[in-house]
């Protein structure tokens, strides 16, 4: 693992003693196929936090597999909400990932004005390799791209950075500087920080992540390529890095330690049974996660 140009980089989150931090969970729950709540549920919980679910839809497994079920909670969610502020649930981040319809950014905003001192953590979650994901419509898109502009901190891939933007998807091998213009771009739009995911050029054996914000310079994590496409390695990078940075590490440190351990997650995926279509193992992980807290 390499970081380049990691100077400046800043503590978004100021851990206290043995105090557990509250997190609202803003995704799916899938049956099959690890992703979403069954990644960022146990991930955060290794490393200390209290995390509070929000299910946006239960689906039976992922979009990969053939005849999936989805059934969309965008109807019980401001009831869900509501009943927490009945009996004084604090949050100290909002996470959000994959939405099932647009109506549901106003449920996270409806979290943010309920918690406005709350990390605001907005990953993206709607598509891949240049293609939208089955559920998402053209409102979902551009809902999800108007909430990207008030995230403290946003985890684009190349393909959602695009959407996000308005531009045209342009693959996976780009130069840095073209990287570092997407960047400024989608801070300019109101992004806090934002680390941009994905980033593989031909021929070489590593995958680069670049991390630039309204506060510090612009760097780059690289890391060993592993050449699998998982499902649930987005999920698994972005509660990492959140679990990094709730505990007290800072955004450098956190991405470095999500890139690294997201590739040791592929590399023990693939010593298991029918792992292409299971999705990342990070189980085997855990204990790396809880270190987190030894300082």
């Amino acid at each position: 693992m390499t970081v380049e140009n990691a100077s400046g980089t800043p503590v978004l989150y100021q851990r206290e003693g043995d105090y557990i931090p509250r997190i609202a969970a803003v995704h799916d729950l899938c049956g099959y196929g690890k992703c979403s709540l069954g990644v960022a549920i146990p991930v955060l919980s290794a490393a200390g936090c209290d995390v509070c679910p929000v299910p946006t839809g239960l689906f039976s497994s992922h979009t990969a597999f053939p005849g999936w079920y989805m059934h969309d909670t965008t109807a019980i969610m401001a009831d869900y909400t509501n009943a927490w502020k009945g009996i004084g649930v604090e949050i100290d981040a909002v996470y959000s990932g994959f939405l099932g319809a647009a109506e549901q950014v106003e449920r996270i905003r409806d979290l943010y004005a309920a918690h406005p001192s709350a990390l605001r953590v907005v990953d993206p979650v709607m598509a891949d390799h240049g293609k939208v994901y089955p559920t998402y419509t053209p409102e979902l898109c551009q809902a999800m791209a108007q909430l990207a502009s008030e995230a403290d901190i946003l985890t684009p891939n190349l393909t959602e950075a695009a959407i996000i933007l308005g531009e045209e998807w342009k693959g996976s091998d780009i130069a840095d500087i073209e990287a570092e213009r997407i960047i400024d771009a989608l801070i300019g739009k109101g992004a806090g920080h934002v680390v941009l995911k994905g980033i593989q050029r031909e021929g070489e054996p590593v995958i680069r992540n670049f991390v630039g914000g309204v506060d510090c310079d612009m760097f780059q994590v690289r890391n060993e390529f592993v050449p699998h496409m998982l499902h649930g390695t987005g999920d698994l990078y972005c509660s990492v890095l959140l679990a990094g940075i709730m505990a007290g590490r800072n955004l450098r440190e956190a991405a470095a330690f999500a890139g690294e351990l997201t590739r040791d997650a592929i590399i023990v995926s693939t010593k298991q049974p029918r792992f292409q279509e299971r999705g990342v193992s990070f189980e085997l992980l855990m204990g790396k996660i809880a270190t987190l807290l030894a300082r």
